[in-house]
């Protein structure tokens, strides 16, 4: 028992800080009134009217005029999808109120296994920003399909699932689950076993498929798109998480609904997933997200709650966190009314990290643990033949399959279109939006390339190419011609990381990852400057979608429909199976 903590909630012991004269939004109660906060190390310890907890040494913050939050709670994001270290997220997203994430870790997983997921979770611990652990539930995602640096299987993630911080299940695919994946059963049960909850990947599922995962003990999904997608999980007993990132923008389609239909949301809240840089520096993280949600037609509270107090349930850690009361973590933020929405000061395990809207202590650029550095591996230079797509060099043309993918959401639909052949290659045509698409293995295993026909991102010159390709990692690279993608796959090496542009054989910009091929220690403003130019060359080089990297990214996914491409070749993701691109000659 804290001694301390109950002495500062009876008058015997000053509170260490106290936040006064401000108005507290009461995530419980759904009320907003007038009151005191008083905060004994890093826990709140009495709430209301704390003037006989203040005394000689208590830190007094005065929010006269503003209104008093929890702290904000992601409950589902990859840190790595922001491209930046450890420190940098922390600097960033506590300054817009996020004062503890539920992840993963799972990018740093694939590239590194749980050595790279414990070097960074060591480097969170020295940062204000709480991490809980959600152990991945199984790397490589898609065995069949992928080649990954690291590897969990079930005897890795049950001793994960031992560490103080491990509070569930991550992505748990409702296709594997159904197809009876006997490792993914096994790590469920075990996950159960252990009092922790199962988190779910359930893209397009319903009917069976669904049923069968809920019945296994799946309790949240973030992969609703659609009302009826959030209908589904919360008639069946199953948290919806509606995503407000990057990848995915669905709040307002999902929320808008559910509120006019008054439908009980105490089981509903906001997750990022993945949050580009460019988007975290411009829009900001779970703030953004409240004012979007109250755009939807929410509540002030309600909102609020959104982006606390439910997160923390869909994990039963909303004795812990998620609300301000006694005896909760001392997780605050002081923040101005609905309209125009903003985070002023923030307060994470009692200590204030942000007032005035600016950090007060950035965290500074640190070393690298070895795990972390020297991941990308190629067991050789590629060259420009690597990506050609050979076919009888008698044929003139040919008709093939092509993925493309959706101008909004990074899921691929299928085409057919004719394709001209010239000496036995097949040829891109950019006049039909079919480009060249492959993966580089680069973890030094075995050398694969898979190889497809891309459509969706209309780029009309050159390559682009990326060390970020969801759920492997491998070197991703789209291009108009295959010399461009060798110089552009190649270079990507050279960086130990990196995404990069190229055309007629000059790399036009770049931006390196040197941790595990994912990270950079730039500041969120400076690298989200060094993307920015990156997008803006390939907008200029034609395409049309928004942030084309993070799109690219999911290109590699062999667990979300339709198609993508691995190392291993051209996935048929709802068959599961690899199948050639190339249907016959013509």
């Amino acid at each position: 028992m804290d001694t301390k903590l109950l002495s500062v909630a009876n008058g015997g012991t000053p509170a260490d800080l106290a936040v006064v004269n401000g108005k507290i939004v009461n995530v419980y109660t759904k009320e907003i009134y007038e009151g005191d906060i008083a905060v004994s190390g890093d826990t709140i310890a009495a709430i209301g009217d704390i003037d006989y907890a203040i005394g000689e040494g208590t830190k007094v913050i005065d929010a006269s005029g503003l209104f008093v939050t929890p702290g904000f709670i992601d409950g589902h994001i990859h840190p790595e999808s922001t491209s930046l270290s450890i420190q940098s997220f922390a600097n960033l997203i506590l300054r817009h109120g996020t004062t503890s994430i539920f992840t993963d870790l799972h990018e740093a997983g694939v590239v590194g296994g749980l050595d790279a997921i414990e070097a960074l979770l060591d480097e969170a611990a020295e940062t204000d920003l709480k991490y809980y652990f959600v152990v991945p539930s199984h790397v490589p995602f898609s065995p069949e399909f992928e080649t990954s640096g690291g590897i969990f299987n079930t005897g890795i993630i049950k001793g994960a699932l031992q560490r103080g911080d491990a509070v569930g299940l991550s992505e748990a695919v409702g296709l594997y689950i159904a197809a009876g994946f006997p490792d993914l059963l096994d790590s469920i049960d075990a996950t159960k076993a252990a009092g922790k909850t199962v988190n779910g990947h359930l893209p397009e599922s319903n009917g069976p498929q669904f049923n069968v995962a809920a019945a296994a003990g799946v309790s949240t999904d973030h992969e609703a798109i659609s009302p009826e997608d959030g209908l589904l999980r919360l008639r069946n007993g199953i948290h919806l998480m509606i995503r407000e990132g990057s990848a995915a923008r669905s709040l307002e389609t999902i929320l808008a609904p559910i509120l006019e239909q008054r439908i009980d949301t105490s089981r509903v809240s906001i997750v990022t997933d993945d949050l580009h840089t460019v988007d975290a520096v411009n829009r900001g993280h779970l703030d953004d997200a409240v004012r979007t949600a109250l755009k939807a037609g929410a509540g002030f509270a309600e909102a609020i709650r959104f982006v606390t107090l439910n997160a923390a349930r869909a994990f039963s850690l909303d004795n812990e966190i998620g609300g301000l009361a006694p005896g909760k973590r001392a997780d605050i933020n002081i923040t101005s009314g609905p309209e125009a929405f903003k985070v002023i000061s923030v307060i994470a395990g009692g200590k204030q990290v942000v007032a005035s809207e600016k950090l007060l202590s950035p965290y500074p650029v640190r070393g690298h643990d070895h795990r972390l550095l020297n991941t990308v591996h190629l067991q050789r230079k590629v060259v420009a033949e690597d990506f050609r797509i050979a076919v009888d060099p008698s044929a003139s043309s040919v008709r093939v399959r092509v993925m493309d993918t959706l101008p909004w959401i990074p899921i691929t639909e299928g085409r057919i279109a004719e394709l001209p052949v010239r000496d036995g290659v097949v040829q891109a045509d950019v006049s039909q939006d079919v480009l060249y698409i492959a993966q580089v293995e680069r973890h030094g295993k075995n050398g694969n390339i898979g190889k497809a026909f891309m459509g969706g991102f209309k780029l009309k010159e050159g390559a682009i190419a990326s060390s970020v390709g969801h759920d492997n990692h491998n070197i991703i690279v789209l291009g108009t011609n295959h010399d461009d993608m060798a110089i552009a796959v190649n270079r990507v090496a050279e960086l130990q990381g990196g995404q990069l542009v190229v055309k007629g054989g000059e790399v036009l910009s770049e931006v390196a990852y040197p941790i595990l091929g994912l990270l950079s220690d730039l500041s969120a403003e400076d690298l989200a400057g060094q993307k920015q130019k990156l997008n803006d060359i390939i907008h200029a080089l034609g395409s049309e979608i928004p942030i084309p990297f993070m799109f690219l990214s999911f290109i590699s996914l062999a667990a979300i429909p339709a198609f993508a491409v691995t190392d291993h070749g051209f996935v048929d993701v709802l068959n599961q199976k690899i199948i050639d691109p190339i249907i016959a000659a013509a």
